[in-house]
């Protein structure tokens, strides 16, 4: 049991203890703070691997305040999956992330403090308080490290005063329109998707305050360069800049209509089974989800604005697809008339 989780936890490069001058190696007795053995592994398991992997990078990512392969490190070294398995995680404890936290930060505290941003503030974030359309889209990639993540409260003038914050979102119609900046963000430069704190109700004071999840590709959103910090050299702080950047709020009739069109199929289908079918509920469940498809597909290009009209995205694709449901096997016109006739017939007086 103790392998298998500590397997899924850290990938470790080879089994030999390294050379230690890079950080403190200072012991820390576990048994008198009450951890258990498998705390202990645990503790043993993310040293080994930091002090080989992490520490040797400390002195030339404080001298270049650069974090060599940033994205690289997090996809294939050092992701600790603190959520639930269900996500890619390893249903860790809070005990298990904070040692190794420690361990990380032993060997580096701007790789812990770039990790912590991504980890803590938002992976956790959406674990504890994303519904399960949030939970489903952004956990993954984030937990296997594709993506980075980040958490945006501080501006310029308002760092521990948040309720001063600045920063509206406006809702305009089934959206919300961002305006104004955050700053001293950590992973800033870098991240893919950030949890962003934003004014919706000024009168509310702290009350009028809501979370927004925000990816990277957002019309109207963008990151400064990274500041040329002190200390914590590496992990990048930015500014972040809001210019009507729209958060779509039409995802939630989005996933409300998918699984209303997988409930009447898998009805259909079960009717089906079971000898009930009729030629206009066949017709129906075919008509109704060959154009809620097509909707769909043009909700998700107006939600990622100039990025869907490109072929970066798949979005496109899964448009001219969808389309074909619309008119081949008989088109949505056909249907219609196969509907009209059998309620005509069904309800002739």
């Amino acid at each position: 049991m103790i392998s298998r989780r500590i397997g899924a936890l850290v990938s470790l490069v080879g089994k030999t203890l390294v050379d230690v001058r890079h950080s403190s190696t200072f012991p820390i007795n576990d048994h008198i703070f009450g951890l258990t053995e498998e705390h202990i592994a645990l503790r043993r398991s993310v040293f080994e691997f930091a002090q080989k992997e992490l520490a040797p990078l400390a002195a030339e990512m404080d001298r270049t305040n650069n974090f060599p392969d940033l994205r690289k490190n997090f996809n294939q070294k050092f992701i600790l999956r603190l959520i639930a398995v269900e996500y890619g995680g390893s249903g860790l404890s809070y005990l298990d992330h904070v040692i190794a936290m420690e361990e990380i930060s032993r060997a580096s505290g701007a790789i812990a403090l770039s990790y912590g941003a991504h980890s803590n503030l938002c992976v956790n974030q959406i674990v504890r308080n994303g519904n399960d359309q949030q939970k489903q889209k952004y956990l993954p990639k984030l937990v296997n490290g594709e993506h980075i993540g980040a958490l945006a409260m501080s501006e310029n003038g308002s760092g521990s005063d948040v309720v001063s914050m600045r920063l509206r979102a406006e809702k305009i119609g089934d959206q919300y329109v961002l305006n104004g900046t955050k700053f001293w963000i950590t992973n800033g430069p870098d991240a893919d998707v950030l949890i962003v704190y934003a004014k919706t109700n000024p009168a509310k004071n702290q009350y009028g305050i809501t979370a927004f999840i925000i990816e990277k590709g957002f019309e109207g959103f963008s990151a400064s360069p990274k500041l040329d910090k002190m200390g914590m050299r590496g992990s990048n702080t930015s500014e972040l800049v809001f210019n009507n950047c729209y958060v779509p709020g039409k995802m939630a009739d989005m996933y409300t209509t998918l699984n209303a069109c997988r409930s009447y199929l898998y009805n259909v289908a079960r009717a089906t089974d079971d000898g009930y079918l009729t030629n206009k509920d066949c017709a129906g469940v075919i008509l109704y989800l060959a154009e809620h498809a097509t909707k769909l597909c043009l909700d998700a290009i107006q939600i990622l604005g100039g990025n869907g009209y490109i072929n970066d995205y798949p979005t496109g694709r899964f448009l001219r697809d969808a389309k074909l449901y619309e008119i081949g096997a008989g088109t949505s016109e056909i249907r219609r008339l196969v509907i009209g006739r059998a309620l005509n017939k069904q309800y002739q007086v």
